[in-house]
C-alpha cells in the first residue's frame, strides 16, 4: 500500500491521510507527553514554525506502547502538547507502532532503513520518518534530536528539490 493511500484519523478523530500532505516534506514522530525525550517537542516545533512556510509539516503520532508514557486521552493530549510546548503541527490519534496491531502506516514505515542499515521495529517514543515530496523515506532514530544537523540537512533538501 502507497503511503499516501494509507487512511489516518486526528487526533480528533477526523479523516485524513499522507495525501493531504503530498505537496510537503513531512515528519513523522511518534510521540509521548511522559518519555525523557519528551523535551524533544520544543525541538519539533522549532523545526515546525522555521520550515512551516517552506513547505513543511511535523506530524505528530501519540503512541502508549513505550512503558505507557501516551496514556492520556485525545484532550489531554492536545491540551498538554498546546500548553507545555505550543504545538502547532498536526497530531493524530493515538496509534500503535509495533506488535500485532500495528497500524498500517507503520507497517510500512519500519521497512524503512537507519543510517546504520537497520530497518524493523521502532526503537522508543520519538523516532522520526522524513517522508519527502518525492515519496523518499529517511529514518532517524529516538535520540537524534529533531534540530540535529543530520535531520535539518535531509528536510533542507527536500525543501530545496
Amino acid at each position: 500500500m502507497a503511503l499516501y493511500d494509507i487512511p489516518l484519523k486526528t487526533l480528533s478523530g477526523e479523516p485524513t491521510s499522507l495525501a493531504d500532505f503530498r505537496d510537503r516534506a513531512v515528519l513523522v514522530v511518534n510521540v509521548a507527553s511522559k518519555c525523557g525525550l519528551t523535551p524533544q517537542y520544543a525541538g519539533l516545533e522549532r523545526l515546525q514554525k522555521e520550515y512551516g512556510e517552506r513547505g513543511f509539516t511535523v506530524l505528530g503520532v501519540p503512541c502508549n506502547q513505550f512503558a505507557g508514557q501516551e496514556p492520556g486521552s485525545a484532550e489531554e493530549i492536545r491540551t498538554f502538547c498546546s500548553t507545555t510546548y505550543g504545538v502547532s503541527f498536526p497530531l493524530l490519534e493515538k496509534t500503535d507502532v509495533n506488535g500485532a496491531e500495528r497500524h498500517p502506516l507503520y507497517a510500512e514505515l519500519t521497512q524503512i532503513a537507519d543510517a546504520a542499515g537497520e530497518a524493523g521495529d521502532i526503537q522508543w517514543n520519538f523516532e522520526k520518518f522524513l517522508v519527502g515530496r518525492d515519496g523518499t523515506v529517511t529514518r532517524f532514530r529516538p535520540r537524534t534530536e529533531p534540530d540535529a544537523p543530520e535531520v535539518v540537512a535531509a528536510i533542507e533538501a527536500q525543501l530545496a528539490g
